[in-house]
């Protein structure tokens, strides 16, 4: 099943009754529930309500009958405590509960995004009269606005031609699902290979390396990382290798006393490298188990910036073979298509392995998800889902696309 079927069946989407042909093969296939419900002979078929109430009737009559210790008998006190011991230890409640706070988390995190690309598409459809090249020239239009990307609003439109003729759509609605199950199947598609996860060292000290420019709350993100995996037990340090920017060293020193994280720093104007070369030798020796880099992003001259990363990162490959073991891009999702710019230019500099979108509860175009998956093909591997120290998540594609998704399949 397609992230887009599950998106419907989830939200409903107007087909809650319909039942996809696998299912109607395994109810088929399997009659065992509804033969323990119904005793009747098959030779004998009584009226669709006498034989409802008849299989109650003997469903009640044989559990009556078969167990009646169930009806009389109460449990003996070690068979309530090994009940009460089992339903402790069982892991799914939690899990589930776990489940449920992180899709409210996105859901309250994207509700500007949501609000925002719903409105969009349901005032392209106000105006709908029929699917004609007008209709997809305000489709691109309208897509590009939603900060998806100009290369995914061409392929959206291109596919969408093609579809709405083959499935028919004549109704908003249907125009509207159509749409949606598009841009799911190119987002889903783009990413069927893509590793969102964040990777550790096999032994010794794990090393994070941020860039970024400058306002795109790459600091914020590094502190507020350093307290999640101090909260979970490991030994965090943190180093100050934006060396030129005002302020930016006591920025994340004053991050470090907020979550208790010790940060290795030197004077402004200090050479960033030799920071980091400090950074190393202590979490090495000092048995750290992850090391968080700040650098600087100054993207004016690509020069010198390209050159400082390639010193930092010949450091710490020197005391680290396996080191960095994510090259990490701050993006602010706020700035939509500047952030793309940013994101290719960074590319030129550094190699990247994943994307930290930051801000993304603040803006109400969250298709920039889409245009840097369909676009640049770099995994995002946090988001900013809020102001609070544990909004910064773990990025879920899937929970991602209920919270963009859901009211325009809801209100079906």
């Amino acid at each position: 099943m397609g992230l887009f079927d599950k998106l419907k069946r989830a939200f409903g989407g107007g087909q809650a009754e319909e039942k996809p042909e696998s299912e109607e093969k395994i109810v088929a296939e399997n009659p065992a529930p509804q033969a323990e419900a119904e005793s009747t002979p098959a030779a004998v078929e009584p009226a669709p309500e006498e034989k409802t109430k008849a299989g109650q009737a003997e469903v009640n009559q044989e559990s009556v009958e078969s167990e009646p210790e169930v009806e009389v008998a109460a449990p003996t006190p070690a068979e309530s405590a090994e009940a009460e011991v089992e339903e402790k230890v069982a892991p799914k409640p939690a899990q589930e509960v776990a489940a449920n706070e992180e899709t409210k988390r996105y859901e309250r995190g994207l509700a500007k995004s949501r609000k925002g690309f719903g409105a969009k598409i349901n005032a392209l459809l106000a105006n709908f009269r029929s699917v004609d090249e007008d209709f997809f020239e305000e489709l691109e239009e309208t897509l590009i606005e939603a900060d998806v990307g100009f290369e995914t609003a061409m392929k959206i439109s291109d596919q969408l031609r093609d579809e709405v003729k083959f499935q028919n759509a004549k109704k908003k609605a249907d125009v509207s699902d159509v749409i949606v199950e598009k841009l799911v199947d190119l987002y889903e598609a783009e990413g069927e290979n893509e590793d969102n996860q964040l990777h550790f060292a096999t032994q010794g000290p794990t090393v994070f390396l941020f860039v970024g420019v400058n306002g795109v709350g790459k600091t914020t993100t590094i502190g507020k990382l350093a307290h999640r995996y101090q909260a979970a037990g490991k030994k965090v340090l943190m180093a100050a290798a934006d060396t030129f920017r005002a302020g930016a060293i006591e920025q994340l020193v004053e991050w470090g006393k907020r979550v208790n994280v010790e940060v290795v720093r030197k004077p402004e104007k200090s050479d960033p490298a030799a920071v980091v070369f400090e950074a190393v030798k202590k979490a090495k020796e000092e048995d750290y188990d992850l090391l968080l880099v700040d650098t600087a992003g100054r993207l004016q001259n690509k020069v010198n910036l390209m050159n400082e990363l390639e010193k930092i990162q010949r450091v710490i490959t020197r005391e680290l073979p396996d080191a960095p073991h994510e090259v990490l891009l701050a993006l602010d999702a706020t700035t939509g298509q500047n952030a793309l710019t940013q994101a290719k230019q960074f590319g030129e500099v550094t190699k990247v392995s994943g994307i930290v979108l930051t801000k993304l509860d603040g803006t109400a175009r969250g298709g920039i998800v889409l245009a840097i998956r369909n676009e640049l093909h770099l995994p995002v591997k946090l988001v900013g889902l809020g102001e609070q120290m544990d909004d910064l998540r773990d990025f879920n594609p899937e929970e991602f696309v209920y919270g963009l998704f859901k009211d325009l399949i809801a209100q079906r």
